[in-house]
C-alpha cells in the first residue's frame, strides 16, 4: 500500500540527513543560530543603508543588494529544511522543488556576478577617486545589478527546466536536504552525461568570469595602493577592499571545491556540509564581516539608536 501511495506522488522526499540521526538535532540547531544571526544582520545593513544619509554611496548600494540577495538565499533552503529535520514528514511537492531549484540557481548566479560588481566599485574607488561618483552614478549602478539578476535568470533558465524534467522512473528520495541541481541529476535514470557537461559548463561560465574580473580588478587596486606614499593612506585604501576580499574568498572557494571539480567532487555528506556553509553559513558571516570592519557603519548604527 506505501509504494501504491508513493507511485502517486509526484514530489519528492528530502532524506537530509537520515543516514545519521544523531547529528540531524546538532545540525538543525547550528542552522537555525545562523539563520537568525543572517535574519538579523542583512536586515539590519538594508534599514541602515536606506535610512543613513552618509550611506547612500555606490559601495552601500551593491552592499543592500547583497544583504537582500543572502536574506533571500537563506530563506529559500532553511525554514524547509528545519521542517523536514524536526518533523517526520519530510516530502516537499514537484513544483516547490522547482521552486527551491530555480531560486537557488537565480540568486547563486546573481551573487557570484554582483560581487564581481562590487569589486569593480572598489577599483574605481582607489584608482580614480576623482572621478568615482561621476563613474559610478545611480544609472550604472542599477543598470549593473539588472544585468546580474538577467544573467542568472538565463542561467537558470537553461538549466532547471532540464533538470527537472529528467526521467526518474518513479524513483523520489533526493539525497540532500534542498533541491540542489547534482542531487537532481543523480536520480535520474537515463544518461545525465549531456546534463553534466552542461552544468559544468555552465558553472564554468557563471563562476570562473566573475572571479576572473574580481582577480584584474584587485591586481590594479594593489598596483595603485602601493604607489600612496603614506602608510595612513594604504591602510584606509586596503581596509575598503579588505571585508570585499574576505567575503570572495569564502564565497567562491566553497562555490569552485563543490562544482568546478571534474571527476574529483565531493562525497554526498561532504557535499551537504559544504552546501550549508555557502548557502547559511557564509550570508550570516557577511554582514558581521562588512559591519564589523566599517566605522561608516558603526557610526550609522550608533546614529540610529541615538534617535
Amino acid at each position: 500500500k506505501r509504494m501504491i501511495n508513493k507511485s502517486y506522488f509526484n514530489g519528492f522526499i528530502l532524506l537530509g540527513f537520515t543516514g545519521h540521526p544523531q547529528m540531524e538535532m546538532i545540525i538543525s540547531g547550528v542552522v537555525f543560530f545562523f539563520y537568525t544571526i543572517a535574519l538579523m544582520g542583512n536586515m539590519a545593513i538594508i534599514l541602515l543603508s536606506f535610512l543613513d544619509d552618509h550611506l547612500q554611496t555606490p559601495m552601500y548600494f551593491f552592499l543592500r543588494n547583497l544583504a537582500a540577495l543572502d536574506l533571500c538565499y537563506t530563506t529559500n533552503i532553511v525554514p524547509q529544511m528545519l521542517v523536514n529535520i524536526w518533523g517526520k514528514n519530510k516530502r516537499i511537492t514537484f513544483g516547490g522543488c522547482a521552486f527551491q531549484l530555480f531560486t537557488d540557481m537565480v540568486l547563486c548566479s546573481v551573487e557570484c556576478i554582483l560581487l564581481a560588481v562590487m569589486s569593480y566599485d572598489r577599483f574605481n574607488a582607489v584608482c580614480k577617486p576623482l572621478h568615482y561618483m561621476a563613474i559610478m552614478n545611480s544609472q550604472l549602478c542599477q543598470g549593473l545589478v539588472a544585468m546580474a539578476w538577467l544573467v542568472g535568470v538565463i542561467n537558470c533558465m537553461i538549466l532547471s527546466p532540464y533538470a527537472m524534467s529528467l526521467p526518474r522512473c518513479g524513483n523520489h528520495d533526493l539525497d540532500h536536504f534542498f533541491c540542489e541541481m547534482s542531487a537532481m541529476i543523480k536520480i535520474a535514470c537515463v544518461d545525465t552525461t549531456a546534463m553534466e557537461v552542461t552544468t559544468f559548463s555552465m558553472c564554468l561560465i557563471i563562476v570562473l568570469v566573475p572571479l576572473l574580473l574580481i582577480l584584474v580588478s584587485y591586481r590594479f587596486i594593489v598596483v595603485a595602493v602601493l604607489k600612496i606614499k603614506t602608510a595612513t593612506g594604504r591602510q584606509k585604501a586596503f581596509g575598503t577592499c579588505s571585508s570585499h576580499l574576505i567575503v570572495v574568498s569564502i564565497f567562491y572557494g566553497t562555490l569552485i571545491y563543490m562544482y568546478i571539480q571534474p571527476g574529483n567532487s565531493p562525497n554526498q555528506d561532504e557535499g551537504k556540509l559544504l552546501s550549508i556553509f555557502y548557502s547559511i553559513v557564509t550570508p550570516s558571516l557577511n554582514p558581521l564581516i562588512y559591519t564589523l570592519r566599517n566605522k561608516e557603519f558603526k557610526g550609522a548604527m550608533k546614529r540610529l539608536i541615538g534617535k
